[in-house]
């Protein structure tokens, strides 16, 4: 197969495209009424009382952090294995990026670590937690909820790669990643590879009318809009920074293309579901496989992920027949930023083995039968080699 088969990629449709097209000819550009209308559509989908558009996934964090009130020296527990953006949040704030392990079957932070270093310290030692719903799997948001509740901390959900998945709580309900019912705030991203893709972008949900009121203020240079909190009023063209804030708004031209794609958002899950059955069904019994994403109920499949013996060698094999897998990640403790705050191997056990043995599989809603078939085809046959 000639053609480059990559690990994600977008999907743009002439909906798509004409959705952009109509905003572009319209009055507003930047911030307009695709904005709101963008944010209510989402929050309908994910279940929350509140959605905020931001420029990026990043962006979103960041803000997250700042609305929870992270300080310099404060202490926030989160996985190693997820996007450097995840941890740089507490960085950003000059808070303190404490790591716990994942839980090696299901590559999520283990609560029973999380535990362990809160019952190691006195009670007021961490401010809170980030959970992150990786590939897609959903975290079990209840039991981190009632852990959190016992120590005084906040959640922030890093959903990123999950809307539209879901876990099943205590009373056999549903309860949709980022729905804001057990996290304080959950962060979306809309990276092109992601399952709704705005070129760029990102969401915070949240059901707390404070937290909200906070942020749209720190999305916009800190700037207070609302007559009834300003200090002043001077007239009709007034506005009030009264904190310190960031330009980390959405445009209406990408709120457009987000509205046009989350009208395909269910339907992409359920072809994510069905590629990543074929590869469990494929890949089931082969004992180069050490362990693989598994279907779960809920998962969202941002990423298939398998863990393999010569893990490189089959991503070099891959690359060679224009399958581009990726590795995610490589654990935030090793970057050399984080080195440099007495992080080092043998840390994080569980994730530095996951790390030698991972490799994500080309996933996303327009991959074919023909492409998938090659992609297994060519790492059966690498195995047998």
């Amino acid at each position: 197969m000639k053609s480059i088969i990559p690990y994600g990629r977008q999907n743009i449709t002439e909906d798509d495209i004409q959705a952009v097209v109509n905003t572009l000819k319209s009055d507003f550009l930047t911030q307009g009424p695709k904005i709101a209308e963008f944010e209510q559509v989402f929050a309908n989908y994910i279940g929350s009382k509140y959605a905020l558009a931001v420029a990026n996934g990043t962006a979103a964090l960041h803000l997250s952090a700042m609305s929870l009130n992270v300080e310099p020296g404060q202490k926030v527990i989160t996985t190693p294995i997820t996007f450097v953006a995840t941890t740089n949040c507490v960085r950003y704030c000059g808070g303190e990026v404490v790591f716990a392990d994942i839980d090696p079957n299901t590559f999520l932070l283990a609560i029973n670590k999380v535990r362990n270093l809160l019952e190691a310290s006195p009670k007021g030692t961490y401010q809170g937690i980030i959970p992150v719903d990786f590939s897609g799997r959903p975290v079990n948001l209840e039991a981190f909820r009632k852990l959190a509740d016992e120590y005084d901390l906040w959640i922030i959900e890093d959903a990123c790669h999950a809307p539209g998945g879901f876990f099943i709580d205590s009373n056999g309900q549903q309860q949709k990643c980022g729905n804001g019912n057990y996290a304080d705030l959950a962060i979306f991203s809309f990276h092109p590879v992601k399952h709704i893709t705005c070129g760029e972008g990102g969401m915070i949900t949240t059901n707390s009318k404070k937290l909200y009121d906070r942020l749209c203020n720190l999305r916009t240079h800190g700037i207070q809009q609302n007559p009834d909190f300003k200090l002043y009023n001077h007239g009709g063209w007034y506005y009030e920074m009264q904190e310190l804030g960031y330009n980390y708004r959405l445009t209406d031209i990408q709120a457009a293309l987000g509205i046009s794609q989350l009208t395909r958002a269910e339907e992409g899950i359920i072809t994510r579901r069905r590629i990543a059955k074929r590869y469990n069904d494929e890949f089931a019994g082969k004992s180069f496989i050490k362990r693989q994403s598994g279907l779960v109920n809920g998962h969202a499949y941002h990423l298939y992920i398998i863990e393999v013996e010569d893990r490189i060698g089959l991503y070099k094999k891959l690359r060679e027949k224009n399958i581009f897998a990726q590795i995610h990640y490589i654990p935030c403790h090793l970057m050399p930023y984080y080195r440099q705050f007495g992080w080092q191997e043998r840390d994080m056990p569980n994730a530095e083995k996951y790390y030698q043995h991972c490799i994500s599989l080309p996933m996303y809603p327009t991959l074919s039968q023909e492409e998938q078939q090659y992609v297994i085809n060519t790492i059966n046959a690498f195995y047998k080699s």
